[in-house]
């Protein structure tokens, strides 16, 4: 038994149309595509069905959501600079630790 609702209809309700709620494997499978949606790396085609998919399945709409937020975090972070003072300290740590292993 599935534990997922679609958007629009109460989880007591059927949906409309004649496909059923998706399996926890379908949903397994479209993860890896999600992730290739959000790196614009799926055709055209395929965009268009794993869409189709998270415009209809709750859980793959929160994980797409998620993977977006992430990827968008670790850029902002990567596109940080460290402040000059803590860049100073990590430095003078490294060149310590040269001192002492080339000492040893």
């Amino acid at each position: 038994m599935s534990t997922h609702t679609h958007h629009g209809a109460p989880a007591d309700e059927p949906t409309s149309g004649p496909s059923e709620e998706p399996t926890n494997e379908e949903c397994a499978d479209f993860l890896e595509r999600i992730v290739r949606l959000i790196d614009n790396e799926l055709e055209e085609g395929d965009c268009t069905i794993v869409r189709a998919h998270i415009d209809t399945c709750s859980p793959c709409l929160e994980r797409y959501d998620l993977q977006r937020t992430v990827k968008a975090i670790v850029a902002r972070s990567c596109s940080e600079t460290a402040p000059a003072d803590l860049r100073e300290r990590v430095r003078i740590q490294i060149r310590a630790v040269q001192v002492r292993i080339s000492e040893e």
